[in-house]
């Protein structure tokens, strides 16, 4: 026991002074568990093999999957334009987005839903995520008061209750607590939390897709020569192959896209072909993007009975039009060492070695207009291709320096396409999963997260990036935590010597007690952990009183639910950590006046809804 205490103080000190990362001491937490010969081995390594573990990386995955397929930049957008660049009005959104959705969906997914686009909406707006994250997850972690699944400890306290041989809890019931604490939370961050948040400088600002394809613009004057052109019914076009033109060569023009008018998707026919070949056909009404001088289409469209069609702006017409969810657009420079160095290239061609097409080229800040030119050392091109394949250009830094960040700008793209819907399926499929109990809910992640995987929303590598790995070793490391406790007696001790101290005085301050203990211990170990341990005693507690146990069971699952002061109370917590750039005083300073709200509400209402 005194052992376990000191390795508890030391693990806590530990993540106060932050001095290694939270995975790393959670991961000499565990180990000191076995050294010392508190836990077995079986035990020690039990947090690997959890199912919640399990849960959040698969959760991750999903975000992920919003990510990639347009849906997390899509509502971004919407945040942004409901809070009309008001920190204070995307706060509340965000937070009491995350508190409503939580009360169906798991805390964890909330947040792993949430992240990217509150990471967004905040650099969009100019601010910084530490303002915002932080509201997120308690919030999540407030929502879950809304429903019986909502949260564990919910369902521990109702299981424990009609395990007694007591009247459980109704679905909704719990929410006669929980939103008058979401709408608590979401006054104190507008009038004292924001003011309380840090602002801290992190490394995840997203590309602004906008300024990025208008400094393209001015850079490279691609607005001159890009024009869209249908194929009508009498064009000689119509069944033959590009390869038979020679469109480079004869005509001066080069065929970036075609838009399929009726593509035939059950045949595997898709409604774009983004990179056309010498063999593809032309069928009625293609609208092809082609790119040449204006004389040059002219004649193009004279010879081969063209129609014209008109073009958006050019930025939009670059968003909407040549870049995608999977086909994006991006910089790069030719190195002195590339082989490239002395070749001729045709502007517009495809370049089948990388994947890429060129668009457009510019050599000492000034546009190159030609249409075929020689490559020399420090040319800027504008290129086109598959976003996997631009990435892969990496592994030609000898020869191409990639500028700015393709895979963060694939996350800007706001085209909705049918992989966009099977992502959203894959979300709505995991929460009548989960709210219809017809699996664990473990496994209706892993489903979800397959779904997405399989039908290619997200690569496998992305997927594993975009898991924080730092949050799951730390979350597996610390589970020990709380079994260790409750094995080696110290919880069981302490509990009992609170709740005997305080049961002789008023039903109130036992309720304030019980609260207490439960709060601090769910600031170190799983609020599952917290509720499973708390809830039979509190049960007898009350039942040798001769008093309803059901407001102390509420103040349980509230408690278990405020793990406001450290970053490890909840996994929502540890979640937001790194991308907020949070140390363990922040969650003291914002979370310490939040809990004591928490507490003199509960103190408050509870009596009077569940009474003594």
């Amino acid at each position: 026991m005194t052992l376990m205490l000191i390795i508890l103080t030391c693990t806590i000190l530990l993540f106060i002074w932050g001095k290694f990362t939270p995975d790393i001491i959670a991961l000499l937490s565990m180990l000191s568990l076995f050294v010392f010969g508190i836990l077995d081995l079986t035990e020690t390594l039990s947090g690997f093999s959890n199912p919640t573990v399990i849960m959040i990386a698969a959760l991750f995955i999903i975000g992920e999957g919003l990510s990639q397929t347009g849906w997390t930049a899509l509502a971004g957008q919407q945040f942004i334009k409901m809070a009309r660049k008001s920190t204070t009005k995307l706060l509340l959104i965000t937070t009491l987005g995350s508190g409503l959705l939580s009360g169906v969906v798991s805390n964890t997914g909330t947040v792993a839903t949430l992240m990217p686009v509150t990471i967004s909406s905040a650099w969009s707006i100019g601010t910084l995520p530490s303002k915002l994250l932080m509201p997120v997850a308690f919030g999540s972690n407030t929502g879950g008061l809304l429903t019986l699944t909502g949260t564990p400890p919910n369902i521990i306290v109702n299981n424990t209750m009609l395990e007694s041989g007591m009247e459980g809890f109704s679905f909704f019931e719990f929410a006669l607590i929980g939103l008058p604490l979401l709408i608590l939370t979401l006054i104190y961050f507008k009038f004292i939390g924001y003011r309380l948040l840090p602002s801290n400088k992190t490394n995840n600002k997203p590309v602004d897709i906008s300024s990025t394809l208008h400094k393209w613009i001015e850079a490279y004057k691609v607005n001159d020569d890009y024009y869209r052109l249908r194929v009508r019914s009498v064009s000689p076009l119509l069944g033959t192959e590009i390869g038979k033109w020679n469109f480079e060569e004869e005509h001066q023009v080069s065929i970036l896209r075609i838009k399929r008018r009726h593509p035939n998707v059950l045949k595997g026919n898709d409604p774009f072909i983004e990179f056309p070949s010498d063999d593809t056909e032309f069928k009625y009404h293609d609208i092809i993007t082609v790119k040449g001088d204006t004389e040059a289409i002219n004649a193009l469209m004279i010879k081969f009975r063209l129609g014209l069609l008109p073009l958006e702006p050019i930025a939009d017409e670059l968003r909407n039009n040549l870049i995608n969810q999977e086909v994006g657009m991006t910089e790069i420079i030719v190195t002195p060492k590339s082989t490239l160095v002395g070749r001729r290239v045709r502007i517009g061609r495809f370049f089948k070695r990388f994947g890429v097409q060129l668009m457009a080229a510019s050599r000492n800040n000034k546009p190159l207009t030609d249409r075929e030119i020689v490559v020399k050392a420090g040319d800027a091109f504008l290129i086109r291709g598959i976003w996997n394949d631009i990435e892969q250009l990496k592994v030609h830094h000898e020869n191409l320096v990639i500028i700015g960040s393709p895979e963060g700008m694939s996350k800007t793209v706001t085209n909705i396409t049918y992989k966009s819907y099977i992502a959203l399926f894959a979300l709505v499929l995991m929460i009548g999963l989960l709210v219809l109990k017809i699996v664990p809910g473990a496994i209706a992640a892993l489903i979800s997260a397959g779904i997405i995987l399989i039908t290619g929303c997200v690569p496998i590598t992305k997927a594993y990036k975009g898991i924080s790995w730092i949050s799951v070793v730390m979350i597996a490391a610390m589970i020990p935590m709380g079994l260790a406790l409750q094995k080696t007696g110290v919880a069981q001790l302490i509990a009992n010597g609170l709740v005997e101290t305080l049961g002789s005085l008023h039903p109130i301050v036992l309720l304030g007690g019980i609260f207490l203990l439960t709060t601090t211990f769910s600031q170190v170990i799983n609020n599952s952990a917290t509720a499973v341990l708390m809830a039979p005693i509190v049960i007898l507690a009350a039942s040798s009183l001769n008093l309803s146990a059901a407001p102390f069971m509420i103040a349980v699952a509230i408690s278990a639910s405020t793990a406001f002061l450290t970053p490890v109370g909840t996994t929502t917590n540890a979640m937001v950590m790194t991308g907020g750039g949070y140390k363990f005083k922040d969650y003291v300073t914002v979370g310490a006046p939040l809990l004591l709200l928490f507490l003199i509400t509960t103190l408050i209402l509870v009596p009077i809804i569940w009474p003594f």
